[in-house]
């Protein structure tokens, strides 16, 4: 079984750990009403996904 033969330093540790960070979501346009959507979902404005309606949303009067 590997063992380490020296501790590891907090500073190192710590920096090898510093590049976990979040990153923005990839948005596109959504082809029917051009809302940003995320990608291969269905829109949440219009409820279009490949041109179908597959989410019931109710209509604003």
């Amino acid at each position: 079984m590997a063992v380490p033969k020296k501790k590891t330093s907090k500073a190192r540790s710590r920096s090898r750990r510093a590049n976990w960070k979040l990153s923005a979501p990839n948005l596109v346009p959504c082809p029917r009403c051009r809302q940003p959507k995320l990608p291969h979902q269905a829109c949440p404005h219009c409820g279009y996904y490949k041109d179908r309606q597959v989410l019931a949303l109710e209509e604003e009067a």
